[in-house]
This record gives C-alpha cells, structure tokens and sequence, in this order.
C-alpha cells in the first residue's frame, strides 16, 4: 500500500507452506501429557514436525552451500511502524478515527456488548489490539507469540509489535506487555473477537506468570459485534479481512492465511529462518489497520445514514437497514423503525426485505399498533413468509374475532408448511385449523328455543 513503504513483508514463501494438519494433530498427541510444562510441549513438537523442504531456498545459497546457522534468539524483539494522520488505509483517512462522535462511539460499545454505556470512550485514547498464537489446543495449551497494538499518539498512528523468539522467555514477554501498557495508560480496548478470544487468553498467560493484568477492566469495543449488526446481511462474511477489502477497499492481497501463521512459528522455532515470521509481522499489522479501518467505517455508515435521514438524501438500502438494526440494539425503537420503513423503499435483497418487515411488524405489535402490523403481515404473506400466516391468525381470530378469515389464511399457512416448514409448526396450523372450525360450527349450530312455563 501506498503509505506503508517500510513493511518488507511481502511474497515470502509464498510457493512452501507449512503442513498445519500435522502440527495439530501432533500437538493433540503431546498435550494429552499433563505432567509436561507448556515449554516441554512446545519443544515436543518442534522435533516431531520437521520439514525439511521448507525454507531450503532462503537456507542455501545459489550454489547450494549453507548459511551461517543464526544467532541466538532472544526472548523478546519488538518492531514499530508509525503513520501521519493524513494518510490513508484504502478508503480511510486515519486522522477520521481522531474526529468521531464520542457520543456515537458509547452507543456502538452498548449495541456491541448490551452493556451500560461508558462513560468514556475515545478511540484517541484506546488500544487497538490483535494477537498471534500457536492456535492449537486452547487453553493453557496456546500460546500467544505475538502482540500487535496499534494507538494514536504525537499526531499519528503507531503500531508496535512485541514478538516472542522463544517461548522460554515467555516471563520477559509478558513483562514487557505489562510496562508498555502501563506506560501508555490506555482508557479502553478495541478487538475483533477478543472478548472471547485475544483478551481471555492474554489474561491466561499472565495469570500463569502471576503477573496482574491492567487490561480486564477497561471499556472494551469488540467490533465484530457490531460488524454482525452493520454488514451481516449485505456480505457473505464478517471475517475481518473480508470486511477490509469489501468495506475499507484495502488491498490485502499479499497477505498469508491465518491458519498458516502457527505452523510458520513452529518451524522458525526449529530453523531460526525469519524469512517464515516476516509474513506474520505483516498479516498483524494489516489486521491492526483493518481493524481501524472497519470500526472507522462502522461510525461512518451510521453517521451518513442519520445525516442521510435528515436531509432527505437517498442512502444505501441496505445500509440503512444496518443501522436500523443498530438503533434497535441501542434501544431505540423509534429511530430503527424510520431506517427500516425508508429501506424499504430502497433496493434491498429479498431475504433482508423480509427481516426488516418482520422486525418492523414485531415493533408494531408491541406498540399495539396493529393496523400497521397487519398491513405488513398481508405483505409478508404474498412472500410466503410462513411466520406471517400464524401471527394473521392469531390476530383474526382473537383481535378481530373473524374466525372465516383466521381459518383461510390459517389453511393457507398449512398448505405452505407441508413442503417446507417442521413438524411442530404444521401440527401448530393443524391444532389452528380444527379449533376455529370448533368454533364456527358452534357459532353456526341453532339455538334451541326456549319454552314457557305455566
């Protein structure tokens, strides 16, 4: 990319990946071993995965001669990258995460976690961070070799990578975590997937090294969250690289898969050949920028959709039912009932055309506010939704007390179960069906008439 002219991490051993199924199957084998430390683990499967094709090129010379074996490692080597504010990361200004509404920001943090607003939360002030582990077992068993935390400071974006050499230095690693988080004093987080996976597992690793971790109490922002909420619906998938390309348009192309970067580790760990981590540095520092990238566009959609909205300008449809859905999950019912009704007007896929009429009919039953519910029920209807057939019924029959019209549309709702609905929701329609023609023949039947008495 244009402003990253410092990485030199690009098309490195491209043609010679590492086997990840043997690793794993190997490290299943040994961590099944309780009385071994992590440590004998990991040198454990060091001799028991060698391959011996991989890396020969960056190992020989033209002629075939070896190298000079490498140096000894040590325990901990640390890299950085700074960018100016005005650069870019594919469609992103970096500077746009420093102009961001504060108040905007805390409700993307509840929509994410449903959790009470933070009283503060400025990207300007918070750690971006993404790990690289082993990845193997979980648990105690995987371990982090890799740091990635990007923040802004002194009119830039920084990005420091702590790199573990050897994982008998593990203590030197987490000690140099904890000063470099104590020094910079971040007030909050932002991960993707780290509330289930970064942050459980860095908390582990200093706990084994019973060292404190200043981390678990911050405000926490775990995008793909939001990410879910926001694009779920308009692309195939919510993996961060996907989104980085798609969304932020970043080229990504040179980067290695995620399921290669343990067996890479392992087998620099038997060559010391930095030629296989050189890819790892760059795929963390692309996943930082994306990372920064994502979240930016994440506030950008909402915000251009309420500026959208308030102007009267056209939006994306399927943008707007994005932030429909996160008004919603901030609890604002009525902000997300606007975006959905005017993505309806829009150009939407059919699959979310039918959620957002069904989150606005949930919306309009709630509220009692059933002529609007029934209007989008009858649409639902001429779609197939089956869910819409049900809540006519229900609606015919108890509110409206027109039993011939519950029991038409409820035959309806049948004929449409049998070719794709499960067994419960058809005898549902049966059970339907056979009350309210109970309670038409009884509407129906004479009454007898009554006599005299003398």
């Amino acid at each position: 990319m244009a402003f990253d002219d410092d990485i030199k991490f690009i098309r490195k051993q491209r043609a010679s990946r590492p086997r990840g199924r043997t690793v794993e199957d190997a490290w299943r084998r040994i961590d099944e071993d309780d009385g071994l430390s992590t440590k004998d683990k990991l040198q454990n499967l060091i001799s028991l995965t060698v391959n011996k094709d991989l890396g020969r090129a960056s190992r020989t010379g033209r002629g075939g001669s070896q190298q000079a074996p490498a140096a000894p490692a040590q325990p901990l080597r640390i890299f950085e990258n700074s960018y100016p504010l005005h650069v870019r990361y594919g469609r992103i200004s970096i500077a746009s995460g420093l102009q961001l509404d504060r108040d905007l920001v805390a409700k993307l943090v509840r929509a994410s976690s449903r959790e009470d607003e933070p009283e503060e939360f400025d990207l300007g002030r918070a750690l971006f961070i993404d790990l690289e582990t082993t990845g193997l077992a979980g648990g105690t068993g995987t371990l982090p070799f890799l740091a990635g935390m990007g923040f802004y400071r002194n009119d830039r974006f920084q990005i420091v990578q702590h790199f573990l050499e050897d994982p008998a230095g593990e203590g030197a690693f987490i000690a140099g975590l904890l000063r470099f988080f104590e020094e910079m004093d971040f007030r909050s987080l932002v991960t993707y997937n780290g509330k289930l996976f970064d942050l459980p597992l860095l908390e582990t690793r200093f706990i084994l090294n019973r060292t404190p971790f200043p981390l678990a109490e911050l405000p926490h922002l775990d995008f793909l969250f939001s990410a879910r909420i926001l694009w779920k619906h308009k692309h195939e998938s919510c993996r961060l690289s996907h989104l980085a390309r798609e969304v932020v348009q970043a080229d990504r192309l040179e980067d290695i898969p995620s399921a290669e970067i343990p067996a890479r580790y392992f087998e620099y760990l038997r060559t010391r050949d930095f030629s296989l981590i050189e890819p790892i540095l760059y795929h963390n520092q692309e996943d930082i920028l994306s990372l920064l990238g994502v979240v930016i566009s994440g506030f950008q959609l909402i915000a251009d959709a309420e500026s959208a909205a308030a102007e009267g300008e056209p939006a994306d449809a399927m943008d707007l039912y994005g932030a429909g859905k996160f008004f919603e999950r901030t609890g604002d019912a009525e902000t997300s009932i606007r975006y959905y009704e005017r993505a309806l007007r829009g150009r939407l896929s059919r699959d979310t055309a039918a959620a957002a009429r069904q989150r606005l009919s949930t919306h309009f039953k709630k509220a009692k506010k059933f002529d609007r519910a029934v209007a989008l029920w009858r649409e639902m209807t001429e779609a197939d939704q089956l869910a819409s057939f049900r809540e006519l019924a229900m609606h015919y029959e108890h509110r409206d007390k027109n039993l011939e019209l519950a029991l038409s549309v409820s035959e309806e709702g049948l004929a449409l179960a049998m070719d794709e609905a499960a067994d419960s929701i058809r005898e549902d329609f049966r059970h339907r069906i056979e009350r309210l023609k109970a309670k038409l023949r009884r509407a129906s039947a004479p009454r007898p008439l009554k006599g005299r008495t003398k």
